[in-house]
């Protein structure tokens, strides 16, 4: 097979670029938490624009040691309470090298129930000056009526015990009503700093 080679292949020489919608991310909201807050919501723009919405946590830092960063999703904008699903599992390692393994954590994971689902397993997120936790979460088709609203999230923890921990959670909010927001929040204390940011990935 003979090798084509193209002379003129400089950006300048584009002249037009089609759409690229399709598959797109779209940024629909920033919460930049800059002093500390007891939770930090999206409650606007969880319609049925999108079928995928993905939430990035940047540097988000607790108040308080040794807690999990969780969350919790609403169907009328206020009560955040949705019956879920969930499982929970993690890999770790300590800074010093010992330690390393990966462990499903029961402790983390939620059967039937409406509390909030810790995004952590196998640790607690430490607040020293130099540790946080970033990742992502993505809901699917939330504003369906007819199935379940499935969700994955996987992030690193600067374990309080100087752990690099990368959970996994999964799962989903057993009901057939549309999703409307979400609500992140410390499992105690503050979030005293971070950015988390929501978008919608344009439909195929």
């Amino acid at each position: 097979m003979a090798l084509v080679k193209y002379n003129n292949n400089s950006i300048s020489s584009v002249t037009a670029l089609g759409s690229l919608s399709s598959g797109d991310l779209n940024l629909l909201a920033t919460n930049n938490i800059t002093s500390g807050v007891s939770s930090s919501s999206f409650t606007s723009n969880i319609d049925s624009t999108y079928d995928t919405y993905i939430f990035k946590f940047i540097n988000c830092h607790p108040a308080t040691n040794d807690v999990s960063f969780t969350f919790n999703a609403t169907t009328d904008g206020s009560n955040f309470n949705i019956t879920k699903t969930t499982t929970a599992f993690a890999a770790y390692q300590g800074e010093g090298g010992g330690g390393a393994t990966i462990t499903y954590d029961a402790s983390r994971d939620i059967a039937q129930g409406t509390g909030y689902q810790q995004l952590m397993a196998n640790g607690g997120l430490g607040n020293g000056n130099d540790e946080s936790t970033s990742g992502e979460l993505y809901l699917f088709n939330p504003s369906s009526t007819t199935f379940v609203k499935h969700f994955i999230a996987t992030l690193n923890v600067y374990d309080q015990g100087d752990y690099s921990i990368n959970p996994h959670i999964a799962g989903y909010f057993n009901t057939t009503s549309a999703l409307t927001g979400l609500d992140f929040k410390m499992s105690s204390g503050n979030i005293d700093s971070g950015v988390i940011k929501m978008y919608g990935l344009s439909k195929s």
